[in-house]
């Protein structure tokens, strides 16, 4: 049987916010994978004419696309994609859901669009400078129409009432760090998701962009493991 993963990337971001897990995953298996854009999200941000439904449309056309190559389906879902996560998994089988900095409850935008520092760790400093993510996010604060904060808060209202209804296993990661979901979130999702099979992995030093935390390849060997799990029948 073949294990296929989709990965969703956060608001106002794009793959790169996930590619180190992606990257890993390639490396340690042999399984398909997808890594849609969201409309309007990528390096150049383009949010002015999109909507919760289309974001919502595309993770769900790559569900279906991989689908089609694979027997067994995980998702890894960052902040606003971890949600989005959440929303696949109510409406199709899932044997894995792993959320990352899962943006479950409301989040100010302006710390969402302002924390300029929540990903000038070690780890990425090493490959880029920091006046590249200073810019970058710079860009996002006058590239993010207010009418986008709304669509993403639609997002969180869609899944939010139906937490105890996704029962598949789930693993959550999140930092002690995150200066934009707060630790109190992953908790709260831990307690309220209706499923047995439930791993918190819990990075100290990790912030927001979890998958650029200094501690970053521990726990991408802990999730690794808890997805490989759907493989042992």
């Amino acid at each position: 049987m073949k294990t296929g993963v989709l990965f969703i990337h956060g608001f106002t971001g794009g793959t790169y916010e996930v590619q180190p897990f992606v990257s890993y995953v390639k490396k340690h298996t042999d399984w398909s994978v997808e890594v849609p854009t969201l409309p309007g999200h990528g390096v150049t941000l383009n949010l002015r004419n999109v909507s919760a439904e289309n974001w919502l449309m595309e993770a769900e056309l790559a569900m279906r696309r991989l689908k089609k190559r694979v027997d067994r389906v995980i998702i890894v879902g960052f902040s606003m994609g971890g949600l989005i996560a959440m929303y696949l998994a109510l409406r199709y089988r899932v044997d894995r859901l792993i959320l990352l900095s899962a943006a479950a409850k409301y989040i100010s935008p302006l710390v969402l669009l302002e924390d300029a520092k929540i990903i000038l760790t070690e780890s990425v400093t090493k490959k880029y400078t920091s006046n590249t993510f200073y810019h970058l996010y710079n860009y996002k604060l006058t590239h993010t129409p207010i009418k986008a904060v709304f669509e993403f808060l639609k997002i969180v209202k869609t899944v939010k009432p139906y937490f105890d209804y996704i029962t598949c296993p789930v693993c959550i990661v999140q930092g002690e760090k995150d200066g934009i979901v707060p630790f109190s979130t992953a908790q709260h999702l831990y307690e309220k998701l209706g499923g047995e099979e439930k791993l918190m992995i819990t990075s100290p030093t990790g912030k927001h962009h979890i998958c650029y935390s200094e501690d970053h390849e521990k726990w991408f060997s802990e999730a690794l493991l808890f997805m490989k799990k759907c493989t042992i029948r």
